[in-house]
């Protein structure tokens, strides 16, 4: 029984001395692969603190200019008819005072608060702001905040809608102005800044470069000058910098081309500074703008118009009409004359002739050059004073025209006809009444509503005189129309 008692235990001894040995062998295993599993301490290179930047930015120069950036809120207060509708519902004690005029309808004039957010620029240290007339036209109050956050109410000092500037002024101390630059020296490709509010989320910056200057006839302000720019400027930018590589102010950001969708298509537009400032110095002198006034409607030379006026070149602006009475009529100047250069700069186009002419003081004298059948002369004009709404200029829109000349209608004009053109009752001519869309004229520019009062420099006084000039007109004839009361030229 000891014997065998010593066996059992010698075997239970040896059972657990093996799984002690398996034990100690696995934790030995263990703590190999655990050993081989240890990530080795990491070893990270941090930049020098007191370093520059790595490579060049933008930074000095927003930092240059932001400052001088403002939020711009403005309040307008507009009433709006809220109709009531009683149909037949209302005592007849209270239906005598309404009566049933309007079908039972009548309007309870509504006030409403409507809030604008753009964005200015201060332009001196006495708080002086550059914006754009939209973003405080019609507003009751107009509060400023800067980039720090101080906030100040804003007086309209004056306002421009032609160019779409308005000047703004804060009382405040410490304030930030940005330097002024020279817009006339950008090129196209030069590097530029938009900085502003856009759709209310704070000042924002974004970069482009100058994809084209003197942009006009866009029909969006009267005189347009624009510097088109592929930096992103949305809703809320308006009034707000476009700013040079050494941050200096060379536009104010003022419009988009968005197609519908609201937002930045990659083709923005800012009125150049140099034309903003001059805008500027007027209203802070005189409280208002003026401008010079020679009295003609100028259009573009076209290929086919340099062509029908014996012109060697694409240059100048073509004298479509020429106001009676006006600087340009006592001048000497004629409908039909090409305008080459004024006091010995060149013209290139009638836009450019407009704005020249525009930014000129009322009673300077001008010398004009000007080609007239094919010889050159020059002029002297004295400038006038701009007084309607707008300078004499082509006014295109209304309706359109019509058959004869390849697809034109035109027929006599009667004193029913001038009454319902706003024309005199004895104006000479034919009126356009259609153009077939197939017809090679539908893209002349011809429209429904004009009469056409010379073909190929011929008088037109009716429906006769004009088939017969059109049998000899040979190809692309020149005629001269009446719209609206002005005349131009167009090549049909």
């Amino acid at each position: 029984m000891r014997e065998l008692s010593f066996w059992k235990r010698k075997k239970a001894l040896a059972i657990a001395l093996g799984l002690v040995l398996t034990i100690g062998g696995l934790g030995a295993v263990r703590a190999g692969m655990t050993a081989a599993n240890t990530t080795p301490p990491a070893t990270f290179k941090f930049a020098d603190s007191n370093e520059g930047p790595s490579r060049d930015g933008f930074a000095p120069v927003v930092k240059k200019a932001l400052p001088a950036v403002v939020k711009i809120s403005s309040t307008r207060v507009t009433k709006t008819p809220a109709g009531f509708d009683w149909q037949g519902q209302m005592d007849p004690f209270f239906r005598q005072f309404f009566g049933d005029e309007n079908g039972g309808r009548f309007n309870i004039p509504q006030q409403q608060r409507e809030e604008g957010v753009g964005s200015g620029v201060i332009l001196s240290p006495e708080g002086y702001i550059l914006t754009n007339n939209h973003v405080v036209d019609g507003a009751t109050d107009v509060e400023v905040t800067l980039a720090d956050k101080r906030e100040f109410k804003a007086r309209i000092v004056g306002r421009d809608p032609r160019t779409d500037i308005a000047v703004l002024k804060i009382d405040g101390e410490n304030l930030p102005s940005i330097t002024i630059g020279d817009s006339s020296k950008l090129q196209v490709g030069d590097y530029v800044l938009a900085i502003g509010n856009p759709f209310g989320v704070g000042q924002t910056v974004t970069m482009g470069i100058v994809s084209a200057t003197g942009r006009g006839g866009l029909g969006i302000e009267d005189y347009e000058d624009f510097i088109q720019t592929d930096a992103s400027i949305n809703p809320g930018n308006s009034g707000g910098a476009l700013v040079n590589d050494r941050g200096e102010l060379i536009g104010i950001n003022t419009a988009i081309i968005s197609h519908g969708s609201g937002g930045n298509q990659g083709i923005g537009f800012a009125v150049p500074v140099n034309l903003a400032r001059q805008v500027t110095d007027q209203i802070l002198k005189n409280g208002k703008v003026t401008r010079a006034y020679l009295g003609i409607v100028p259009q573009d030379v076209t290929p086919v118009m340099a062509k029908a006026f014996d012109a060697k070149g694409q240059q100048g602006a073509l004298v479509g009409d020429v106001s009676p009475n006006s600087p340009a009529e006592r001048a000497g100047v004629e409908r039909g004359d090409i305008i080459l250069d004024v006091n010995g700069k060149p013209v290139t186009d009638s836009n450019q002739l407009r704005m020249s002419i525009s930014m000129m003081q009322p009673d300077s004298t001008v010398t004009l050059k000007v080609l007239r059948n094919g010889s050159t002369r020059e002029m002297t004009a004295k400038l006038g004073e701009l007084q309607s709404t707008g300078e004499e200029r082509a006014k295109t829109g209304g309706p359109n025209s019509g058959n004869v000349l390849d697809g034109v209608t035109v027929q006599n004009m009667t004193p029913q006809t001038a009454r319902e053109l706003s024309l005199p009752a004895s104006t000479p001519g034919v009126v356009v009444t259609d153009i077939s869309p197939s017809s090679s004229v539908a893209s002349s520019g011809l429209q429904e509503g004009d009469v056409i009062q010379e073909v190929n420099r011929k008088p037109v006084k009716n429906v006769t005189d004009f088939e017969q000039a059109i049998q000899h007109a040979g190809k692309d004839p020149l005629l001269l129309v009446n719209r609206h009361g002005n005349t131009l030229f167009v090549v049909a």
